[in-house]
């Protein structure tokens, strides 16, 4: 299939430019030495790596990181001769690099997140009385993705669901403001997770798949008009007030958000119950990166950090975002008790993004 041009470099972030985040500091202690690596990685995790204290913890363990933020998409485009690891924000990108530089499998994947719905308390009541979400907890429900495609099939308006009336906000075309599935992660997955129900509850991995869901996919990208290229500005956006009364973003997101002690009093967050998640996977380049994302999976420090950013850590409990976000749970879900459902490829998903965007 054919590449998505628009992938290129223009997802090298904000501003166009790669620019680096060392995670690196003088803290007076000159006998500690560390064997410092070099990655990109997906730019939701520039934080992270900044973080002083990831920072000591990676140098206790005898490393320093110099992490530069990238799109997840835009990293197949560039050169990586000289980098230790690379860090995408999903399973297929890291594939797709595994593969271009011969990278030895298992690939280390230390934790992920899911994609949730932010919604204004009144817009989620207004789904709840449609049938398009439950709500459990003051603050967290469910969206049924079911409903809610069959809504956008048929261009449901606000105005047609009971109670829209009450708030001004809520008018036109019912939708999902996401981020442009050609060079965001997160509107790539988006549409993983909306034609895995369109398709029967099957994941796209034909020409025939691709086609049979594009019309519905097309839709839910055409009716938004302009997207922006990270969910890191859509959440802003939700978060000050303005944009879309819907909007999707990474879990981590949300929970990082409430770990700083900030938040929207009407803040409700809907888990879809049929969801893609974000497997933030390391792609090793070499011994040290290999050594860096194990370090990454199996540090209690670094994982009990990765939970305070937001993200679960993979394994059977994980229990430190439980940990982390046990004040929370009224807006968040500790055990994820959503499908959580199987990504197409990296080819497919570009074809899917690209027939989409129209």
């Amino acid at each position: 299939m054919r590449r998505i041009s628009g992938i290129v470099l223009a997802v090298l972030l904000i501003g166009g430019v790669v620019a680096a985040v060392v995670a690196g500091r003088d803290n007076g202690d000159q006998g500690t030495a560390t064997k410092t690596v070099r990655g990109v990685v997906g730019s939701e995790k520039a934080e992270f790596f900044a973080d002083p204290q990831v920072v000591d913890a990676l140098a206790a363990k005898g490393y320093t990181v110099q992490a530069e933020p990238s799109g997840s998409w835009a990293m197949e485009e560039l050169d990586l001769q000289g980098y230790d690891f690379a860090f995408p924000s999903s399973q297929a990108p890291a594939d797709a690099l595994a593969a271009k530089y011969k990278a030895q499998q298992p690939l280390p994947r230390p934790f992920y997140s899911p994609l949730v719905v932010v919604a204004h308390r009144g817009a989620a009541e207004v789904l709840r009385a449609g049938g398009l979400a439950t709500l459990d907890e003051p603050h967290r429900g469910t969206l049924k993705m079911s409903a809610y495609l069959d809504a956008a099939r048929d261009d449901r308006t606000w105005q047609q669901l009971k109670g829209a009336s009450k708030y001004g906000e809520l008018s036109g075309t019912l939708y999902i403001a996401s981020t442009d599935p050609v060079t965001s992660n997160s509107g790539a997955l988006y549409l993983a997770a909306a034609s895995y129900v369109d398709n029967d509850g099957k994941v796209v991995a034909s020409d025939a798949d691709v086609v049979r869901t594009a019309p519905l996919l097309r839709k839910l990208v055409s009716v938004q008009g302009a997207q922006q290229s990270s969910s890191d500005g859509a959440f802003r956006d939700f978060i000050s007030g303005a944009g879309n009364p819907l909007v999707l973003v990474y879990e981590s997101q949300v929970a990082s958000l409430l770990a700083e002690g900030q938040g929207v009093d009407d803040l409700t967050v809907l888990y879809p119950d049929t969801t893609a998640t974000s497997d933030h996977t390391v792609v090793p380049l070499n011994d040290e990166g290999r050594e860096l994302g194990q370090l990454l999976s199996t540090d209690p420090a670094l994982r009990k950090l990765a939970a305070r950013h937001g993200f679960r850590p993979q394994g059977a409990t994980a229990a430190e975002f439980t940990a982390a976000t046990a004040d929370h749970t009224d807006h968040l879900m500790p055990k994820l008790n959503v499908r959580q459902v199987p990504v197409p490829t990296s080819e497919v998903l570009h074809e899917m993004a690209r027939r989409a965007r129209g």
